[in-house]
This record gives structure tokens, sequence and C-alpha cells, in this order.
């Protein structure tokens, strides 16, 4: 009998076992492609998450509120817009918005061009002189 992709198109066959067979089942790694605005399509290994986006608490917020907004995440399933910062290409900072369970990106931009929004979340947006690295 044959062992191979005929059962699942993603399981794969040929990982070794420590007592020499093969692992039946085994699943490769799943990841994704992130398109940069400044160096194109690359693996999301290159880039950095930054973390989902959210308005920022209005004028001097309490601890509470502040709290809140540096470390609670809706983290919904779904399509939401996010952070990402290309650490392994150009080190600018640029939203996508990505369906969480599928992983699909469905566009990415620089903050100034966003699609929809003239100021994506609230938040003070990166100037091209000041992309190195510091979150905006």
């Amino acid at each position: 009998m044959d062992i191979g992709q005929d059962q699942h198109p993603s399981v794969r066959w040929t990982l070794p076992s420590p007592g020499g067979g093969l692992i039946r089942g085994a699943r490769e790694a799943m990841s994704f492609l992130l398109t940069c605005p400044n160096c194109g399509v690359r693996e999301v290994t290159d880039f950095g998450y930054g973390g989902e986006i959210l308005p920022r608490p209005k004028g001097k917020p309490s601890f509470r509120e502040l709290n809140t907004y540096n470390y609670f995440r809706v983290n919904k399933a779904g399509v939401q817009r996010e952070w990402w910062f290309h650490r392994s290409g150009c080190r600018a900072w640029f939203i996508a918005e990505r369906n969480t369970t599928t992983n699909e990106v469905l566009f990415t931009a620089r903050p100034s061009e966003v699609p929809g929004q003239s100021d994506p979340s609230g938040q003070v947006t990166v100037a091209a002189g000041e992309a190195d690295g510091d979150l905006p």
C-alpha cells in the first residue's frame, strides 16, 4: 500500500520517528504570505505582529482604561485590522486586514493609506522618517 497524500492534501508521511519508522499523520507547519507596502510579498516570518488596532483612550485615561488598552485584546475570530512591522526588510510599520480564522489577508497599506478611513484607529500614524521600529 502506498502511503502518501491520497488521504489528505496537508498530511505528509516523511517524518522519521525515533524508532526508525514513519510518523503517521504528521502535518506540515502552516504559514501565510503578507504583502509589505514597500517591499512586496514575503513570508509572514519576515514580519513582527504588532497587535490588533484598537482606539486609544481619549484625554488622560484612568489607570484601568490605560491597562485595558495596553494589555487586553478582543482577539476575535474573523476579520480584524492589525499592526505589522517588517523586521527583515524595510523596517516599516503598516496595517493589514486579516481573517484570523483562515489567515486570508484582505489588504495591507501604510497607515496614511488605509482604505475607508483617514485615520485607521485614532492612533498616531508613523511618518516616513520615523519608521525605525518604534510602535506608533
